[in-house]
């Protein structure tokens, strides 16, 4: 039986998902994971216990196992799971197109030396005067992920406060633990007009096979870029959606990517495709269940059976259009409950409502949060009433969250 090893954060809302599809597909899996390396297997489980902010040690405590694959969740452990490859001698992405992966400043600088188009940018460190280049303009950390710290600036006033603001971010324990050169400045760049897509890929020995090309259809303008709604097949017509694909290629050339799912990120304008960013993992959260293939196989599926060596010939997408909506976080506060599920559920199209936030959960938005509070996923005739479905089904949605006050007044749920 072959067996993978799994590299996924504790808290990854796509652990068990890939967990359950390795289960289903007779795979084994071995989970390393950055749970407390103290307590013996408190979750039976049998997990390696690792560190991600110290990835060289990771992977030598991994490279003595023994799989036929490994599948990296999430952005940190990619860089553990391709130091860990490279010791194990398993395909994978090269450890330095990892890295660049995860620096926005060096993407850009690579992207550039590939001749794709790239927004006027400048790297700034955290204890540097901010350095503007022009109006509107986009800041960002380097190495932060899911629109995290990302703020647009009109104006020289709104510069200075999120410059600030990222500063604050980056300063917080749960980023400095890692001691991380990427947390020690922002980028800042020219802002780019245009409508926004994300294409899901998976690349074979540096060829690039793509999977879907998402429409995002709200207007991300800022200035917070909050990503809601995926849809599948595109709308767009065949020449951006192939200008698109030879975008991302070239792309992923240009960072080196070689083994592995990859998720791109592009706006498109009337001067071409620009690309935001390229991850080395398949897309986040729980938005891969949103992909089915035909013969019934998921995202999940297709990423472990590559990794394993056995991607069977048809993996086209089912001819159904497909979509997936990230609930956004209504207000920070303590998440207590939802009402409006069943009516969600109900919603003609909608395959299925996931509330994510726990009961007690701290709930904090863009630019600070990290989490939506759960994913709505619909299917339908063609992309149009899927965003439709979507739409009426989050509408439904009425979030109680509670407010600091609202504790201090013993509103607080039972378990605080």
């Amino acid at each position: 039986m072959p067996r993978i090893l799994l590299i996924a954060a504790t808290t990854g809302y796509q652990t068990r998902s890939f967990a359950e599809a390795a289960q289903r597909l007779g795979i084994e899996v071995t989970l390393a994971t950055d749970r407390c390396h103290v307590l013996e297997d408190p979750w039976r489980d049998h997990a390696v216990p690792i560190r991600f902010e110290e990835p060289e040690a990771a992977a030598e405590t991994l490279s003595v196992t023994a799989v036929d694959g490994i599948v990296a969740v999430a952005d940190r452990p990619t860089l553990v799971a391709a130091l860990a490859a490279e010791r194990l001698g398993l395909p994978f992405h090269p450890p330095h197109a990892v890295r660049a992966c995860r620096d926005k400043h060096r993407m850009r600088e690579l992207f550039a030396e590939a001749g794709l188009l790239v927004p006027r940018n400048v790297r700034v460190p955290l204890d540097a005067d901010p350095l503007d280049i022009g109006f509107p303009c986009v800041l960002k950390p380097l190495g932060l992920s899911a629109s995290r710290g990302v703020i647009r600036a009109n104006n020289p006033v709104e510069f200075i406060a999120a410059f600030g603001r990222i500063r604050r971010i980056l300063e917080q324990p749960e980023i400095l633990r890692f001691h991380d050169d990427l947390n020690s400045a922002i980028q800042i760049e020219e802002y780019i007009e245009g409508s926004e897509f994300a294409i899901e890929g998976l690349m074979t020995n540096g060829e690039l096979e793509t999977l879907a090309i998402f429409d995002k259809p709200d207007p991300l303008e800022g200035p917070f870029f909050e990503e809601t709604i995926y849809v599948t097949p595109s709308r767009q017509p065949d020449e951006v959606q192939q200008a698109i694909i030879e975008t991302t290629k070239r792309a992923v050339n240009a960072l080196g990517l070689y083994h592995g799912p990859i998720h791109g990120e592009m706006r498109v304008n009337t001067a071409g495709v620009y690309m935001l960013e390229v991850a080395a993992r398949p897309i986040g959260g729980l938005c891969a269940r949103a992909l089915r293939f035909e013969g019934g196989l998921t995202l999940e599926d297709l990423v472990i059976l590559h990794a394993v060596g056995k991607v069977p010939e048809a993996r086209k997408l089912s001819p159904a259009s497909l979509g997936v909506m990230m609930v956004p976080v209504p207000r920070a506060g303590i998440y207590d409950s939802v009402s409006g599920i069943d009516e969600a559920r109900a919603t003609p199209g909608v395959d299925d409502v996931i509330i994510t936030a726990k009961r007690g959960q701290k709930l904090v938005p863009l630019p600070e949060g990290a989490s939506y509070t759960g994913f709505i996923f619909a299917s339908g005739l063609c992309p149009a009433a899927v965003e439709k479905s979507l739409r009426l089904a989050h509408s439904c949605l009425d979030f109680e969250i509670l407010s600091a006050l609202d504790i201090i007044s013993g509103e607080a749920p039972d378990m605080l």
